[in-house]
């Protein structure tokens, strides 16, 4: 009887244990973006619907405040850990802690320069290179390969802000009759487009062909400080971005955005995917990357009424 009493014991803790809900430590940039907020709903989204305990911190833009809340999340002996990255360097402290305690880490979105690869499982996310040079391309094809280029960066320091304007830059010089005469950032915020697309036309006047922002909402906001200054976009300035969220697709079907490349923010699913992995010890590959299409004038007004972003 002893023995059966034992052997009951055993199994409710053993199916106790199975039916414990994973517990996951998400360090968010922040919600300087329409692409971002997107991103946030689909990682609380997918782990309700999951019933993944998620612990969620907004860094507010500020990388103290994700590497503070990594700390927390080693503390409090989450199961992983997802970061999205504000910027690429600075990590490396912070990782070192989680795996001394047996923690793996995901990164997410934005890619992270480390001198140990083991600091982290994997990154999932979209390829900013191929999205710079998918935008340039398509100026080059555009244009003929001619006309002069106002730039507004992304957070300086960022992953996609140091590839999307490299794969730009490298596309456009070789093409000599494409110019880049200013490269200002507008932290990937609307605000920012639309103050730091303000100083540039008080700068170069109307002196300038093409705008090109590393994101849709740096974009849209460049847009109302063109069309204050009496320029219309799409005939006197083309303007191209990246993120194709909903609203960008919009006005291109409009006509006044002329491109957006898109950078899908939907990883719920595939991160959590990662991660049930990852925590089980299966082996991942380690760089997964997702597809992304480009959005013009022949194509957005088609996948308007799907758009989930």
């Amino acid at each position: 009887m002893r023995s059966l009493v034992t052997l009951l014991l055993v199994l409710a803790a053993a199916g106790a244990l199975v039916a414990k809900p994973l517990t996951v430590g998400f360090a968010q940039t922040g919600a300087e973006s329409a692409w971002r907020t997107a991103n946030t709903t689909s990682m609380k989204a997918e782990a309700e619907r999951r019933g993944i305990v998620l612990k969620f911190a907004d860094g507010q833009g500020r990388q103290e405040n994700q590497i503070r809340a990594v700390h927390s999340f080693i503390a409090q002996g989450v199961d992983a850990i997802v970061i999205a990255p504000i910027v690429e360097t600075g990590w490396e402290p912070v990782l070192r802690a989680a795996k001394q305690a047996g923690i793996p880490v995901i990164i997410t979105d934005r890619t992270i320069k480390v001198s140990d690869d083991s600091l982290y499982a994997c990154f999932v996310g979209s390829d900013f290179l191929q999205e710079g040079r998918m935008a340039a391309e398509w100026l080059v094809r555009r244009t003929g390969g001619k006309g002069r280029i106002l730039e507004l960066q992304g957070t300086p320091g960022s992953a996609p802000a140091n590839d999307r304007r490299k794969a730009f830059a490298e596309v456009i010089a070789q093409h000599p009759g494409l110019t880049i005469l200013d490269s200002q950032s507008g932290d990937f915020r609307r605000s920012g487009g639309k103050e730091v697309m303000e100083a540039l036309l008080k700068k170069h006047g109307h002196n300038f062909d093409i705008v090109y922002a590393h994101n849709d909402d740096m974009a849209l906001g460049a847009l109302q400080a063109i069309e204050e200054a009496g320029l219309k976009p799409g005939k006197d300035v083309i303007v191209l971005s990246i993120d194709a969220i909903r609203e960008a697709i919009q006005a291109v079907a409009d006509g006044r955005i002329s491109c957006t490349v898109e950078c899908n923010p939907l990883f719920g699913p595939k991160v959590y995917d990662l991660v049930a992995k990852v925590v089980a010890g299966q082996k991942v590959a380690r760089m997964q990357y997702n597809r992304d299409e480009l959005f013009d004038s022949t194509n957005a007004a088609a996948v308007l009424p799907s758009r989930q972003y």
